[in-house]
């Protein structure tokens, strides 16, 4: 977060009830040294971790298993100049232990891409920082020009 910036800073639990809002965020990782973002669906453990599923097969799996990433939802009302933008940063590990892997099967979320062999990516959640515009005011009181 910038301070000064004209956004208010959102507090931990008020980012994990946003992220639980909405189906689809940005995963940011690397690829070929350079970053990648990828849009994704996703659902929320039980414990804030992040949890993708998708092919075992694909480039993500491979891409993010065991490195740091960084993912990103928000909610934006380009008529109303507000919105809201929460970012989970931590460590991404593809989920192999057999008993894990059948309870996400059970209550994660489902791939819109589906695959013959699915994986889960779990994203621990070792910084939760956000950030959010009401009604096109920014924090210096100022209205913004509609």
């Amino acid at each position: 977060m910038y301070p000064n910036d004209g956004f208010r800073e959102l507090q931990r639990q008020e980012c994990l009830r946003l992220l639980a809002k909405v189906p689809v965020g940005r995963i940011v990782h690397t690829r070929q040294a350079l970053p990648a973002v990828l849009p994704v669906n996703f659902s929320l453990d039980s414990d804030g971790a992040v949890l993708l599923c998708t092919s075992a097969a694909s480039e993500l799996a491979r891409a993010v298993d065991g490195t740091v990433v960084a993912f990103e939802v928000d909610e934006v009302d380009s008529v109303a100049h507000s919105g809201w933008s929460v970012v989970v940063t931590g460590a991404a590990t593809v989920v192999r232990d057999p008993d894990e892997h059948e309870r996400l099967t059970r209550t994660g979320p489902r791939s819109w891409a589906p695959s013959p062999e699915e994986v889960f990516v779990r994203i621990e959640p070792e910084l939760i920082t956000g950030r959010e515009l009401v009604g096109g005011r920014s924090l210096y009181g100022v209205q913004l020009s509609p």
